[in-house]
């Protein structure tokens, strides 16, 4: 009996030579609908489903694989006798090796403004269960879903035949392959912001050196349906490759610059905390303010831009060591002064994307917490003015300010800022006052008619005695402790002026 071949693929790359190849070696070609009609098209001799099954393909398609004739020669375990005599009692042939892959569910759902109709008639039903019957009975048939598989299969069916442990990889890659189909389903089909379950799939989008630390493997995934708007979506124009640590701080500055749409910014990121942030009509000068904010730190750190990076802001770059720098796009000029430095990685992306809605996801022991992105602005807070003094314009540009970048520092966080940049940044404290004292420190004398940002509450008045102290004239915390008046009375006795805002950004990772 002749070995039998059973394809039906959406992703036709390299299948004809695929098919002529199994064809030399005597198999057999089973075969539906386009596949069918692609194969004879290049000259392959094909027997029909239809022919097998003795059923035609009905509901237009639909349903054609799904029979017994298919699954019993899927499914059938050879090592048993009682299950040959079934096969030869039946009249069906035993498949040995099986090619699929399924519906472009993703590439449908991927287009603007499709129709719910054309997605739902994209999910597959006949070639996930052919997949997974094969990928069962891998210890007596093949299952191929990657046209990169088909050289190592064709070269190991022509010698003694295709390896058990070859079968047992590929078998392992076919349910791979529709678990992460049936995740993306699921995913288009849930209406729930926190289901019952959660199934999640990412595709590998490199392998890295090793992890934050050279003794820890690691890779980078990306989700099937990246956002044009994201850190997983950039064009890496130049530079050695992005390590763990180098897509960590990419992303924390990413999400920082993205704050700011109203203005060219600059920042620079150390270890997922901002060091500098920098504001102003050109974007030499507000790279210029985000330098000026710490000049020691941005050594070696990641850098992000809000517009096209020009020869100018190029210029001020390439005069110091950066890991990375992110923009919407580089003018021909920038690029060939920044490429003139061999290592650093310069990103494209886009950063006019919406990122309201997208989840958050950190992995605990065992498990993983989901929350929503935290994109809420001080637009969307219930802002009160606490103190008896309210900010004058420019304190209320200052606080604005600080509150976009205190969003994005490692809690307990305090935040500096003065005219176009910051002056002082507190990140990571067990205590607040200490994440004050840090800024404070940092920003020295600057921190005479600074603002200053709390992420949370005050939950003594030691904060703001010490923001007082260093010369802050105007302050914004979430309020809500116990012991607010405390704080309210050291501001109405400074003449400093505080802002509430019932809203908090914790970050704790």
């Amino acid at each position: 009996m002749k070995r039998r071949a059973l394809i039906s693929v959406s992703d036709k790359s390299g299948i004809s030579d695929f098919a002529k190849g199994l064809i030399e070696m005597d198999f057999e070609i089973v075969s539906t609908g386009g596949t069918q009609r692609a194969l004879e098209e290049a000259g392959v001799r094909v027997i029909g489903i239809s022919e097998v099954t003795n059923f035609p393909e009905i509901l237009d398609g639909r349903v054609k694989t799904l029979h017994p004739a298919i699954h019993g020669g899927l499914l059938a375990d050879r090592a048993k006798e009682a299950h040959r005599e079934a096969l030869q009692a039946q009249a069906i042939n035993p498949i040995d090796l099986v090619v699929v892959n399924l519906y472009p569910f993703k590439e449908t759902i991927s287009k603007k403004g499709v129709e719910d109709a054309d997605a739902i008639e994209n999910i597959d039903i006949g070639g996930p269960a052919m997949l997974r019957a094969a990928a069962k009975n891998h210890a007596h048939v093949a299952v191929v879903t990657d046209p990169d598989d088909y050289t190592r299969v064709l070269e190991e069916a022509r010698g003694s035949g295709i390896r058990f442990d070859t079968r047992r990889h590929l078998a392992a890659k076919a349910f791979r392959h529709t678990a992460a189909y049936d995740a993306l389903v699921a995913d288009y089909m849930t209406e729930e912001a926190f289901p019952e379950t959660m199934t999640l799939t990412y595709e590998k989008k490199q392998a890295l050196r090793y992890g934050e630390n050279p003794h820890q493997g690691a890779s980078f995934y990306q989700h099937p349906l990246p956002m044009a708007s994201s850190m997983a979506a950039a064009e890496q124009l130049h530079g050695k490759e992005l390590s763990y640590n180098n897509i960590n701080d990419v992303n924390a500055a990413f999400a920082l610059i993205s704050e700011f749409s109203d203005t060219k910014a600059a920042v620079a990121v150390k270890h997922t905390n901002p060091c500098g942030v920098g504001i102003a009509d050109t974007l030499p000068s507000a790279f210029e303010e985000a330098y000026a904010a710490d000049p020691v730190s941005i050594f070696g750190g990641i850098v992000a831009v809000n517009d096209t990076v020009d020869a100018d802001t190029a210029e001020q770059l390439a005069k110091i060591f950066l890991e990375v720098v992110i923009a919407p796009d580089f003018s021909d000029k920038a690029l060939a002064i920044l490429q003139k430095k061999k290592n650093i990685r310069l990103l494209k992306v886009d950063m006019a994307g919406d990122r309201k809605g997208s989840h958050v996801l950190t992995s605990v022991s065992g498990g993983v917490l989901v929350q929503d992105a935290d994109v809420k602005e001080l637009a969307d807070a219930d802002v009160n003015v606490a103190t008896k003094r309210t900010p004058t314009s420019e304190e209320w540009r200052s606080l604005e300010f600080a509150w976009r970048v205190v969003k994005h520092v490692k809690s307990n966080a305090i935040v500096l800022t003065k005219g176009n940049r910051t002056v002082g940044v507190g990140a990571g404290q067990m205590n607040r006052v200490g994440a004050a004292e840090i800024a404070i420190a940092q920003a020295e004398s600057e921190t005479q008619g600074s603002a200053l940002a709390s992420d949370a509450f005050f939950p003594m008045k030691d904060t703001v005695e010490a923001a007082v102290k260093a010369g802050v004239t105007a302050v914004i915390q979430p309020g809500g402790s116990k012991r607010d008046q405390e704080s309210i009375d050291v501001a109405d006795e400074a003449g400093i002026t505080m802002v509430f805002t019932g809203m908090r950004h914790f970050r704790h990772a």
